[in-house]
This record gives C-alpha cells, sequence and structure tokens, in this order.
C-alpha cells in the first residue's frame, strides 16, 4: 500500500515533499528544479518532473510562494480598453507571444489589464502585479502611469512617450515612415495622404485638423505622421477609429473622397493600408497603376494573399521578448537600459510610379 510520502492522498492535492520523495531528492532541490532557480543538475531536475507527472503534481502553491517572497508572481499587460479589438492586431499578438514567452520561461504568469480607472477593484489600482508592461499605441498612458508609480512597480513602456521612471522598448518610428514616404517621393508621387491611427482616447474618426494634430498625445501615431511629413510637409490625414481593415476603408473612403486627386496613401498599420487597398478597389481602382498603399508593421494579414505589401518592417516579437527580460532584470536589480530598434522598408507590389 502506498504510503503518504510517495503518493498523493485520494483527492488530495499532492505536495512537493510527496514529489521529493518519490524522485529521492530533498524539498529544496525538488523546489529549485521546479523554479529553475538554482543549480539542479539535468537529470536530477527530470526525475523530479517525472515525479511530478506521475503524482499529478501541476508545481508548488503560487500562494505559498507570494507569501514566502512577497511577490504575487505577475507581470502585468497593460493595454487599451478595447481588448478584443487588440487581438484583431497581428502586431499585439505576436508581441504578446514575446512577452509570455520570457516571463513564462522565469516562472511568472501573464496578467492582461486595460488602462481603465473607471473600476475600483480588480484593476490597475489593485490588480496582484509585480511589475508592468504598457503598451504605448494607447492614446493617453499619463493616468495609468500615475496609478501604477504609486504602487511603486518596475514600468517598462513599449512605444511610448518617455516618461520618468519608466523605461522604454521603442522602434524607430519616424524614421521608418520617413524611408516609406521618401519611396514613394522617389518613385514620383506628390500628392499622398496618409490614413493614422487613432489620434485620442476617443478614437475619433475624421479628417486631422492642425488644432487636433497638435492636442493629441497618440505618441506612435504623431510619430510616424512626422516621418510622413518630413517629406510631404503638407500631406492630408484621416484618422482611423482602429488598427482594423474596416476602419483603413472608412478612413480611405473620407480621404479618396476629399482628395480624389492622391497618387498614393501611407497606412499608419499594415491592417489600416489593407482597408485602403479595398477602398481603392471599390472604386474601381488598381493598386498600385492607379493608387500606391504603403504600409506599416510586417504583418502578416489574412487578404493580403494575392499581393505583398510595401510596408516599413519591425520585430514585434523581439519587442515583447525585450519588454519582458526589462522587467525581469528591474525585479531582480539589475541596471536596465531603454532600447530602441530599428525598422526596413519591405518593397512589394502595391507602389509604383504614378500614371502620367
Amino acid at each position: 500500500m502506498a504510503t503518504p510520502a510517495n503518493s498523493a492522498d485520494e483527492g488530495a492535492r499532492p505536495t512537493l515533499a510527496q514529489v521529493a520523495a518519490r524522485a529521492g531528492v530533498s524539498a529544496s532541490t525538488a523546489s529549485l528544479a521546479f523554479s529553475g532557480a538554482g543549480p539542479v543538475a539535468e537529470e536530477t531536475k527530470q526525475r523530479v518532473l517525472a515525479a511530478a507527472r506521475e503524482l499529478d503534481y501541476g508545481g508548488p502553491d503560487p500562494r505559498a510562494r507570494s507569501l514566502r517572497t512577497g511577490r504575487s508572481g505577475i507581470i502585468a499587460v497593460v493595454m487599451e480598453d478595447r481588448i478584443r479589438d487588440a487581438f484583431r492586431d497581428p502586431m499585439v499578438v505576436t508581441m504578446l507571444d514575446g512577452i509570455a514567452d520570457e516571463i513564462g520561461a522565469a516562472g511568472y504568469s501573464l496578467l492582461l489589464l486595460t488602462d481603465s480607472l473607471e473600476r475600483q477593484q480588480g484593476g490597475l489600482r489593485d490588480a496582484p502585479m509585480d511589475a508592468a508592461l504598457l503598451l504605448g499605441c494607447s492614446t493617453d498612458l499619463d493616468p495609468a502611469v500615475a496609478v501604477l508609480s504609486r504602487r511603486q512597480v518596475p514600468l517598462i513602456g513599449v512605444e511610448a512617450q518617455a516618461r520618468e521612471g519608466m523605461h522604454l522598448v521603442d522602434v524607430e518610428n519616424r524614421a521608418g515612415m520617413r524611408a516609406g514616404a521618401q519611396h514613394l517621393h522617389d518613385l514620383g508621387h506628390r500628392r499622398v495622404g496618409i490614413l493614422t491611427l487613432p489620434m485620442d482616447r476617443p478614437h475619433t474618426r475624421g479628417a486631422l485638423t492642425a488644432d487636433w494634430e497638435t492636442s493629441s498625445v497618440a505618441y506612435t501615431g504623431r510619430e510616424r505622421l512626422a516621418g510622413v511629413r518630413d517629406v510631404f510637409p503638407d500631406a492630408p490625414a484621416v484618422v482611423a477609429a482602429g488598427s482594423l481593415p474596416e476602419e483603413g476603408a472608412l478612413a480611405a473612403r473620407t480621404l479618396l473622397d476629399a482628395h480624389p486627386d492622391l497618387t498614393a496613401i501611407v497606412g499608419q498599420s499594415d491592417l489600416i493600408a489593407l482597408g485602403a487597398i479595398q477602398a481603392a478597389e471599390e472604386r474601381g481602382m488598381t493598386v498600385p497603376r492607379d493608387l500606391s498603399v504603403l504600409g506599416f508593421d510586417g504583418a502578416r494579414i489574412d487578404g493580403l494573399t494575392d499581393r505583398r505589401l510595401t510596408t516599413i518592417v519591425q520585430p514585434s516579437v523581439e519587442k515583447g521578448r525585450t519588454a519582458a527580460r526589462m522587467a525581469l532584470a528591474a525585479l531582480a536589480g539589475e541596471p536596465v537600459t531603454s532600447v530602441v530598434f530599428p525598422v526596413e522598408l519591405r518593397l512589394g507590389d502595391t507602389t509604383a510610379a504614378p500614371r502620367g
């Protein structure tokens, strides 16, 4: 008959001590094998994990670890209030993949939060977390940063405007968009329009006015806009309500209605650019013969199977991995340095010299 030392009681949660006994090691060695926090021989680690599988042991109780270490074992990712839409963006998904890979390997869990401060419980103010990663395509991170700063957790901003006490992972948004605009200029385009990411918190649609542009706190959108304006200072712009094909199509219709003589459109994301292509084709236009379209991201997109978008490519997975590594380093008391990733222009078949 099995004893409690090497078999879990029927219906009871198996313990680390039982796993250690089954593997023939001490409880402390078994703990290190699970956490990866100490020097344990690979053969010993595999023996412990095999014993855990036999006993159906899922790992140390996170509540016990929290009491022992004073940490929750959770790293939060703070997104805008539209998580459902965010998961339709392949760049967000791949970035989260990078984050999850790094923090999971370090024994941490991932918590997704919105940046809404309206909920008093379970949100930014009191959700368990040891560090927070803020996705900076949000139009206004200041309220969230203020709350999290008071909690004194390490803050890592991903494509966010520089703020005191927050380390950054960024990409060369302005330089990349400038390179794309210069490509259009070199092809001979002079009448170029822009479809931007959201420029305010309500995600308002419409033509971008000078006052709106000046007052906007949408860091990524403003940086990419500035890159195009470096080459085409007077380029008209229409704001999309999200990085989605349908929003890109709506914005492109507005832009083409107001400026039917445009020969090229720059979308601030690949999904917005896809919408621009759809809107152009609705009008009987052919891309790129009648209208060139440029994107930004380098994403894999359903709906572009028959063409290759000319775009600015950014390293979304590595952005996520780097942000996670920076958070882990901060938690370990190690120095953290902000990182800016280069981007590159990738030529496709959606840009060409203007007709005539």
